[in-house]
């Protein structure tokens, strides 16, 4: 039995295509914002590493703040108390990352190495299912894996002193492939009919 899968629509194609085709400039000034505040995680990590933390502090702490008026504007709903603990956490979870930056620099890194471990592991585990049906190209979904393993390692065995710079440098390579992308989608729009 086969599924029924509809053709794409044309016209919304079109109009989406028109309008990046439109607003390609923004995409193309989205882009090189994204590649400068990349390069400059990447050449100051360290700085880099410790805006992160305090972003992500004051979006716990907001979070935090704003589930604890909603949980109270709602205190006759269900799960009023695990609302409480959880607004609670996120608050204090926040004070900490702001208040001390370096600690929770640490604490990240820690889910950063968990992360890659996990995703490596995984990765492995799929090139493997999936070496027969994909011939050649297993091969890179298994390098994907193992790379991810060994940058655990080294952050790991680097800690404390990888958590400096660890996060930061990862944050930056990320805007400036991502930036790098809105630019190359930028020009293609631009040059679209």
């Amino acid at each position: 039995m086969t599924m029924y899968q509809p053709e794409p629509n044309e016209a919304a194609r079109r109009a989406v295509a028109s309008a990046i085709h439109e607003h390609w400039i923004l995409f193309l000034v989205e882009g090189v914002v994204l590649v400068l505040l990349g390069a400059a995680a990447i050449i100051l990590p360290v700085i880099a590493t410790l805006a992160f933390t305090l972003v992500i502090g004051w979006l716990f702490l907001l979070s935090g703040a704003v589930g604890l008026i909603t949980t109270f504007w709602m205190r006759n709903a269900p799960g009023f108390w695990w609302s409480l603990v959880s607004a609670v956490i996120g608050i204090a979870a926040g004070i900490v990352l702001i208040r001390w930056p370096i600690s929770g620099t640490v604490s990240l890194t820690l889910v950063l190495i968990a992360f890659f471990i996990v995703e490596g592991v995984v990765t492995l585990m799929y090139a493997f299912e999936h070496r027969a049906q994909l011939s050649g190209r297993w091969g890179w979904m298994l390098a994907s894996g193992i790379v991810d393993l060994i940058l655990a390692g080294i952050i790991f065995a680097g800690l404390p002193g990888t958590a400096t710079w660890a996060l930061g440098l990862l944050v930056g390579i990320n805007l400036l492939f991502g930036g790098t992308a809105m630019i190359g989608m930028a020009l293609a729009a631009r040059r679209a009919v």
